[in-house]
């Protein structure tokens, strides 16, 4: 039965319902309802070129180091601790090594040792003494460690919409997470009983978990520390904030901000699937997520684009490299090395409101011993240049007083 009702009485009948609706909108069932808006002003916001970020050697030393661990781990596998090129010369793009591979080793005589091998004339690979000390110290670390990689890794899974993650993004992730690249091959020697292997769809095969206990991110332990959160539902918690010099905000977008701050801060390992995708509030947990994942990294930094195959599995927006940009106090967005790489900035501000990655000292090793190569190398030119220069002297005595000058003249040359 359907009734038809002039404009007059549609208004009134508007007015009466009125305050049933606004009850409605506050149904306690429906968490956050009253403050799911979105109320960000769309202003452009100048990037602003920081020279502390982009002189953090360990992470824009990455992109080189990746490739090498990665070879060195080939050569330290070997029985015999020596490989010939031809095992990895044609593992180049698996390995992400940017050039040829032999070229690629070569440039590293600090790491890896050259000599001719027993068949045919190959050139094979050792690692040097200094880079052999510092695998089994990196070892060490793998096995003292187990734990705390393995938590890293289970908060990982925990922050995904159904507690599953792909095994394709895990060891996508794994050099972030500082995982060793063979760590998925041996579960049971890395995993625990929590962990289980799980046929996901589209066919893939995933690494799922049971979420049994209450999980407290970064910023809640840290808010917990000050005294400023109680664990408690729809507590607001501030995000810190670390201003670049000379960077500064539009007014709109400051007032935003100043609001933002005051939303309830929502965990990413608590349950998001109620919320509207277009509020502020969601935003916010976005910001939380990214702010406890790049805390989990080795260098609590990682390539922008990398971050882009997660958006499905974590609930993620289409467009959340927004939020890098809408919150520079918080992350720094550097361009070296030909690629965007996102930094957390508290991480290098305040050193002790997040744990520092076991791994990383041992990267900072690698990296010193890369730097050795340089010296290295150009020792090797300056000899070659030298031995270049002494074979066109005529050692004969009647001919080496006139050629004195000349040699004297190369003997400069090497100097400057």
């Amino acid at each position: 039965m359907f009734f038809n009702f002039n404009k007059s009485a549609a208004k009134t009948i508007k007015k009466l319902l009125w305050p049933c609706e606004k009850s409605i909108l506050l149904i306690p069932s429906v968490p956050f309802s009253h403050i799911q808006r979105y109320s960000y002003v769309n202003v452009y916001m100048k990037w602003k070129k920081d020279s502390y970020y982009d002189s953090i050697e360990h992470i824009h030393q990455s992109i080189q180091l990746k490739p090498l661990i990665a070879l060195k781990n080939c050569v330290a596998r070997d029985p015999n601790g020596c490989i010939p090129i031809s095992d990895v010369s044609k593992r180049g793009l698996q390995l992400d090594v940017p050039t040829k591979v032999a070229r690629f080793m070569r440039q590293y005589p600090s790491i890896f040792e050259e000599f001719t091998g027993p068949k045919y004339n190959l050139p094979w690979f050792r690692l040097t003494p200094e880079a052999a000390e510092i695998d089994r110290e990196e070892k060490r670390v793998y096995d003292e460690c187990r734990e705390d990689l393995r938590s890293r890794l289970r908060k990982m899974i925990l922050m995904t919409k159904e507690n599953v993650l792909p095994l394709k993004i895990i060891q996508g992730m794994q050099w972030y997470l500082g995982l060793p690249d063979d760590f998925l091959q041996y579960p049971e020697q890395n995993l625990d009983e929590s962990f289980r292997f799980v046929e996901m769809e589209d066919g893939l095969k995933g690494l799922a978990l049971e979420n049994r206990e209450k999980v407290c991110s970064v910023m809640e332990k840290n808010a917990m520390k000050r005294g400023l959160y109680c664990g408690g539902p729809m507590e607001a918690i501030e995000f810190p904030f670390f201003p670049s010099q000379g960077l500064r905000l539009r007014r709109k977008i400051e007032n935003w901000l100043h609001e933002f701050q005051k939303l309830p801060y929502i965990s990413p390992y608590d349950d998001f699937l109620n919320l509207d995708p277009n509020s502020d509030i969601v935003e916010k947990r976005v910001v939380g997520f990214l702010h406890e994942l790049l805390s989990l990294f080795v260098e609590h930094s990682a390539e922008r684009k990398k971050l882009f195959c997660l958006k499905k599995y974590f609930g993620l927006p289409q467009k959340v490299h927004k939020a890098f940009e809408r919150h520079p106090h918080m992350f720094y967005l550097s361009f070296k090395n030909k690629t965007c790489t996102v930094i957390l900035k508290e991480a290098y501000n305040n050193k002790s409101a997040i744990e520092k990655h076991p791994l990383l000292i041992v990267r900072k090793k690698y990296i010193k011993l890369m730097k050795e190569s340089v010296v290295i190398l150009r020792n090797r030119r300056l000899n070659n240049r030298f031995s270049n220069c002494s074979a066109e002297l005529d050692l004969d005595s009647d001919d080496v007083d006139e050629r004195e000058p000349e040699m004297v003249g190369c003997s400069l040359e090497q100097v400057t």
